[in-house]
C-alpha cells in the first residue's frame, strides 16, 4: 500500500511531551520568528531545510505542536525544535541551559534529570541532574519489567542510584535520543522500541499510532492529567504530516541539488513509500512473518548523488566524495554476525549485505518494516578488570555514563547485561533484549550525537562504531566519504 498521505510523526515518546522555553526568545516559540512552509537553518557542516507540504507553517505557533498542553510548561517544539532538524541536539540543550540557568522546560526532574529524585534547587545541582540532557541529548524514559517477561532482573548498577530500586514498580531508567518528528512519510515503527506502535502495515495504522502517541507524550512528558481530546491529537497529527527535512547545502560541495544531484527536502517530499517496499528479509508489511526466499531487494536505497561520480578538483571533488560514501553505503560487503533480528532469527551465522541491508527504505534509510535489531550499540562498558576503560564498550562507544542491567532468563538462569533492553521491556520476549529499530537518516547534521543513547557524539564516531563491530578495516579515506555522505543527507 502507498503511504502518499505524507504522514508526519513525533519521533520519541516525549515527542509531544516537547515544551518550550520560559523566555518568548527560546528557539521554536519565538512568535516573531520565521513564518512559512519552508526553514532553513545553518549547522556544523553547511544548511539544511525544513519544508512542510501540508499547508502548516514550519514554525506554526498556532498549532497544539507548539502550544503548552500540559502542567510543566513543555510542548512538543522543546524537544523538536526546527533549527535542530525537529529534534535537538546537545549543544542547543547546553545553550539552553546557560541561557536560563537550566529553568528551559526541557529540564523537568520527570524525565529530563538523570533521576526523578535528582536535587534541582540550584544552578549547579541542575548541572548535575541534568547531565544525560547536558552532554547527550538524553530523555529518562522509566519502564518496568513486564511480570510476564521471560527475564527478571538479576542485578542493576546505576551510577544516578534509582533505577530497578524504586517505588515506581522498580522501573528502569532508559536513556534515549528525541527522534526527530520529521520525514515520518516513511515511517514503519514509532519510537525506538516500538512501544507505541499498535497497529502496522498501512498509514491508516500510523495515523492511530502518531494519534495516540501524541496523547501518551502529553501525558507523560508535559504531565497533562487528563488525556488532549481527539481533535488536538489529529491537529498535531495534520502539522507533523507534512514535514519533511534534508540537508541543502554542504559547505565543501556546495547545494546538494545542484549538477544533477537532487538533494534537499522537496526532492525528498516527492518520494513515495510503501509498507515493506525493498525489505531483504522477505518480510510482510507488518514485519511478523517473513521469508526471504521471496525479497525484492536493490541495495542502491539512496541514489540522490549519482550525478557527482567521478568528479575532480575543487567543488568537484568534495562532490565526487559524497558519491564515493553514497556507493559505499549501497554496496560495501559487511559480514553480518552476531545481529539478533538477523543472524538468530534466519539460524544464518554470517549474512553478507551492506548499510543498506538494515537501512532499506529508498531515499529514507530506516527499514520499511517493524525489524528491531540488537548490534552492541547497548552493550555495557567494559571494565578495567577486562581489558576496557570502563567508559567505552567493546565497539567504542561512550557507555559509561549509562546504568547496566544484568537480566535473567527465568527457565535458563541465562544472563544478559546491557545498558537499556529495549524492544523486550514492551514484548517480554528474551530474544528481544537490546534490539531497537533502525532510524530514518535524513537531516542527521545538525543533530547531533547519534544512535538511540547518543553514544556516537559524531557521525564518524558512528562510522567508526560499525567498522569496529563488523570488521570492516575501512581506510581513513573511506570514512571520510561516508560521512560526507551522511551528512548531505
Amino acid at each position: 500500500m502507498r503511504y502518499q498521505s505524507r504522514c508526519a510523526a513525533i519521533g520519541l515518546a516525549f515527542a509531544v511531551a516537547g515544551a518550550t522555553c520560559a523566555a518568548p526568545s527560546v528557539r521554536g516559540q519565538d512568535p516573531g520568528g520565521p513564518q512559512g512552509p519552508i526553514f532553513t537553518v545553518k549547522n556544523e557542516s553547511g544548511a539544511a531545510r525544513t519544508i512542510n507540504v501540508a499547508g502548516f507553517s514550519v514554525v506554526a505557533t498556532d498549532n497544539p505542536f507548539f502550544l503548552d498542553l500540559g502542567v510543566n510548561g513543555r510542548r512538543c517544539v522543546t524537544c523538536h525544535q526546527p533549527a535542530n532538524n525537529m529534534s535537538v541536539s546537545a549543544a542547543d540543550i547546553r545553550a539552553r541551559f546557560e541561557a536560563t540557568g537550566g529553568a528551559d522546560p526541557i529540564f523537568r526532574p520527570n524525565d529530563g534529570s538523570t533521576s526523578p529524585l535528582a536535587d534541582v534547587s540550584t544552578v549547579d545541582a541542575r548541572r548535575q541532574a541534568y547531565s544525560m540532557l547536558l552532554t547527550k541529548g538524553l530523555i529518562r524514559i522509566g519502564i518496568s519489567i513486564l511480570p510476564t517477561a521471560e527475564f527478571d532482573l538479576y542485578k542493576v548498577s546505576d551510577p544516578y542510584g534509582y533505577a530497578g530500586k524504586n517505588a515506581s514498580g522498580n522501573e528502569l531508567s532508559l536513556f534515549r535520543r528525541p527522534l526527530p518528528s520529521t520525514n515520518l512519510a516513511f515511517l514503519s515503527t514509532v519510537m525506538w522500541d516500538g512501544r507505541e506502535t499498535f497497529q502496522k502495515g498501512s498509514p491508516a495504522a500510523i495515523h492511530f499510532d502518531l494519534a495516540d502517541q501524541a496523547n501518551t507524550a502529553t501525558l507523560g512528558h508535559a504531565q497533562d492529567p487528563l488525556p488532549i481530546d481527539q481533535a488536538t491529537r489529529e491537529r498535531i497529527f495534520a502539522y507533523e504530516i507534512g514535514l519533511y527535512t534534508a540537508q541543502s547545502f554542504d559547505d565543501a560541495a556546495g547545494d546538494l541539488h545542484a549538477a544533477g544531484a537532487r538533494g534537499g527536502p522537496e526532492n525528498l517530499s516527492r518520494e513515495p513509500f510503501v509498507f515493506g517496499v525493498n525489505d531483504p528479509l522477505g518480510c510482510d508489511q507488518n514485519g511478523a512473518n517473513c521469508d526471504p526466499k521471496t525479497a525484492v531487494f536493490n541495495p542502491f536505497v539512496f541514489t540522490e548523488f549519482d550525478a557527482w561520480a567521478n568528479r575532480a578538483g575543487g567543488r568537484n571533488g568534495a562532490r565526487a566524495a559524497v558519491a564515493r560514501g553514497q556507493a559505499l553505503f549501497n554496496t560495501l560487503l559487511i559480514p553480518i554476525t552476531g545481529v539478533a533480528g538477523i543472524n538468530d532469527d534466519f539460524n544464518l551465522p554470517t549474512v553478507f549485505g551492506s548499510c543498506t541491508t538494515c537501512h532499506d527504505t529508498p531515499h529514507a534509510g530506516d527499514h520499511s518494516v517493524p525489524a528491531p535489531l540488537n548490534i552492541g550499540i547497548a552493550d555495557p562498558p567494559v571494565s578495567f578488570a577486562d581489558g576496557g576503560d570502563g567508559i567505552h564498550n567493546a565497539f567504542g562507544l561512550a557507555v559509561g555514563d549509562m546504568p547496566v542491567y544484568a537480566l535473567r532468563h527465568k527457565m535458563t538462569g541465562t544472563l544478559k547485561f546491557v545498558t537499556d533492553p529495549g524492544r523486550a521491556l514492551i514484548t517480554g520476549k528474551w530474544r528481544d533484549v537490546g534490539r531497537f529499530k533502525g532510524p530514518i537518516l535524513r537531516g542527521l547534521a545538525g543533530r547531533a550525537p547519534y544512535f538511540h543513547n547518543g553514544s556516537a557524539a559524531t557521525l564518524l564516531d558512528a562510522v567508526n562504531f560499525y567498522d569496529v563491530r563488523f570488521g570492516l578495516s575501512l581506510t581513513n579515506g573511506q570514512k571520510a566519504d561516508l560521512v560526507a555522505f551522511l551528512r548531505s543527507l
